[in-house]
């Protein structure tokens, strides 16, 4: 048996994965320097929360690093941990904050909690007596009414003549709630409200602007940008042509191809009946996968509002969900393509440069963000750089 297996050569994973990503490294960075120059003269950090949107925050972050970026964004402390090697000098601002237990980890890894309430900038205020000066950041509602302390509470923040010595801002920061509808008077108000907590922090460097805010112009963005799903290809901003680069492509493997007659049902609940003989093509990605079980071409209710179900992309065509997406595959129908097109092993692209990401979180009644942070829990990755 071990002469049985030791006579296949050594397979790539990624030649042979169900599932697979491929990261455009070279298009992130470009995205990057595209943002950064919107930017004007704001400093652009780079938000590489949630494993850099489903990219891997290691190989994303370093090129980041390398592109230029000196001021990162990570949602939890194990993220901040996970990228300091590849960001050996940058500031990692960690947007949960700091809770107790975190205290070692953070200091070890020289990462920058970002306060939002009142009970963490107490504990903080514990943890500088205890272990002395150490900078933080201060997150500000301004109307959005997530995370924040509120406007009342970081104004009288700065005024406190008591606070102690080490108590040392770095940033303070909010976050626009209608930043991808520029039409929106949400941000127009929240600009005039941070304005008034940037001024009682004067001297300390004030970010306001994601993604989206950065296409509202220079007036909302102050010392440092955050630019977020742009980076990764993704739209900002509603009704606007997407300027980025694509970064992510998913492509699931083709199981089988199989036949099946007009008349006849395809998959759960009996959800799609064939008007024609067609040919069915069945991917190993699903639910599970994070492609998204109300793409579906039918049995699910958002078809009821958004008639167009997912696509995918193969043999130069796109070509729709059949059917109910389930756990572990998805059903396409291929029957338009030649008949010899398609065949088991092939790959079916789910979305990248044919089939737009915002295109498929359309169909599935969501954004681009959820579904590439949710595509690939069983892949294998591949990353493209420039010499590629």
């Amino acid at each position: 048996m071990t002469d049985f297996i030791d006579s296949f050569e050594d397979e790539d994973p990624f030649d042979c994965a169900g599932l697979r990503l491929t990261v455009d490294l070279t298009a992130l960075t470009e995205n990057w320097k595209d943002m950064a120059r919107r930017s004007g003269k704001a400093r652009a950090a780079a938000v590489v929360k949630a494993d850099a949107y489903g990219t891997g925050i290691e190989d994303s972050g370093e090129a980041l690093y390398m592109a230029g970026a000196r001021d990162f964004f990570v949602a939890t402390v194990d993220e901040g941990v996970t990228l300091r090697p590849y960001a050996p000098d940058a500031r990692i601002f960690v947007l949960s904050g700091i809770w107790p237990g975190t205290e070692r980890r953070l200091f070890e890894n020289d990462l920058v909690p970002v306060i939002s309430s009142e009970e963490q900038l107490a504990f903080w205020m514990a943890v500088l007596a205890e272990y002395g000066d150490y900078p933080c950041a201060l997150n500000v509602d301004t109307g959005f009414n997530r995370l924040g302390l509120s406007m009342d509470e970081a104004i009288a923040l700065a005024d406190d003549v008591s606070r102690p010595a080490s108590f040392a801002p770095v940033l303070v920061m909010s976050h626009l709630a209608c930043s991808d509808d520029h039409s929106s008077e949400m941000n127009r108000q929240q600009l005039e409200s941070f304005r008034q907590v940037s001024a009682a922090y004067e001297g300390i460097d004030s970010s306001l602007a994601a993604s989206a805010g950065i296409f509202l112009g220079s007036d909302y963005h102050f010392d440092l940008t955050r630019p977020g799903i742009a980076l990764y290809g993704g739209e900002a901003v509603n009704d606007m042509v997407n300027p980025m680069r694509p970064v992510v492509s998913a492509e699931a493997r083709i199981i089988q191809v199989r036949t099946a007659k007009e008349g006849q049902s395809v998959g759960y609940g009996r959800a799609m009946r064939l008007t024609r003989d067609s040919r069915l093509a069945i991917v190993s990605a699903g639910y599970a996968d994070g492609y998204l079980r109300s793409q579906s071409s039918g049995g699910v209710p958002l078809r009821q509002t958004v008639p167009q179900g997912g696509q995918g992309f193969v043999a130069g065509r796109k070509v729709p969900v059949a059917g109910r997406i389930t756990m572990d595959l998805t059903i396409f129908d291929v029957t338009d393509l030649a008949e010899n097109a398609v065949r088991a092993g092939d790959y079916v692209e789910l979305f990248g440069k044919n089939v737009v990401v915002d295109d498929v979180a359309r169909s599935a009644g969501t954004i681009g963000y959820e579904i590439l942070t949710s595509i690939g829990l069983r892949h294998e990755r591949r990353y493209l750089h420039e010499e590629d």
